[in-house]
């Protein structure tokens, strides 16, 4: 029997503030309850999932740099550092693990500087735009790519 896959889910700054912050854009749901659905989802699959929301740069890219040899793959939230984090870009791209960027708002339609993201090219995918359903569309999107749907 293989064991588990594990994945790793980063919630950038400013994520501890959902289900109250701007609602309209990114949905009523707090970050315990889009954990919470995207923990069940895992789970039904028979996947561990392990998470960190921070508002620093350097506590996310220290996580990702600790669980690299313990997850499959990442998916990402990097909130506004999505557009402004090279060292985030780099701590993924040497872990060598693949990620799907998820957004919970269509950062498409929004102010032009957040169209622009530092992370899409080198992602397996982005999901944007569904609310908290982004992170189950991107888990989903993972494990195809990993072999694991």
């Amino acid at each position: 029997m293989r064991s588990p896959l594990r994945i790793g889910v980063l919630h950038g700054p400013n994520l501890n503030l959902l289900g109250g912050r701007e609602p309209e854009l990114y949905g009523s749901e707090t970050l315990a309850d889009i954990q919470a659905r995207l923990t069940e989802r895992a789970e039904e699959r028979d996947i561990q999932m392990v998470s960190l929301q921070s508002n620093s740069e350097g506590a996310l890219i220290d996580w990702v740099q600790s669980q690299t040899s313990a997850v499959s793959g990442w998916l990402v939230n990097a909130g506004g550092l999505t557009h402004t984090s090279v060292s985030l870009r780099d701590a993924l791209v040497a872990s060598g693990r693949p990620f799907v960027e998820v957004h919970l708002s269509n950062i498409h339609a929004r102010e032009p500087f957040r169209a622009r993201s530092l992370l899409a090219d080198v992602a397996v995918g982005v999901v944007a735009g569904f609310h908290g359903d982004s992170y189950l569309l991107a888990l989903d999107g993972l494990l195809g790519r990993l072999g694991a749907a």
